[in-house]
């Protein structure tokens, strides 16, 4: 596959490339992605989703935490898609930075997200990630990672 070939995912393949599983899956579908630069996916928000029976009951928020997390699982296939990293490894979050929440995301939205590779220098790098619904902010910020043999992982 070429650095510049776009592909899309749908949930069968987001599972091949990620290790998480129900509850955590935070990507329903990838639009576009290009192996090593950047991405374009979304998660659809329901209010079945196990944490909304008690963040906040009477008023269901998805935790601005979980809006990260699909943001570094996004992230995390834009590394796993490139044919160097694609067995035996697996992204970790190492940090956030400039992380701004704009708008509250509850059931029923569409949590469209777009992660771009701005810095990456073995094993560690960092993606510029924005988050909207219907077209408006709900978060936006910077995330690092590091790329981490999984074997080493398991020792």
């Amino acid at each position: 596959m070429s650095i510049m070939e776009t592909i899309s995912l749908d949930i069968k393949q987001i599972q091949q490339l990620l290790p998480h599983r129900y509850p955590f899956v935070m990507v329903d579908r990838v639009e576009e992605l290009v192996p090593g630069k950047s991405a374009f996916g979304f998660k659809n928000v329901s209010i079945n989703e196990p944490h909304f029976q008690g963040h906040f009951p009477d008023l269901p928020i998805m935790p601005g935490v979980l809006q990260l997390e699909a943001a570094a699982q996004l992230s995390c296939m834009v590394m796993l898609s490139m044919e160097e990293y694609k067995d035996g490894y697996l992204g970790v979050f190492t940090g956030l930075d400039s992380v701004k929440f704009r708008r509250m995301v509850v059931p029923g939205d569409k949590l469209e997200i777009k992660v771009s590779l701005n810095k990456f220098r073995f094993p560690f790098g960092k993606f510029d990630f924005r988050a909207e619904v219907g077209g408006e902010l709900a978060v936006e910020g910077v995330l690092s990672f590091a790329m981490q043999k999984t074997e080493a992982l398991r020792a």
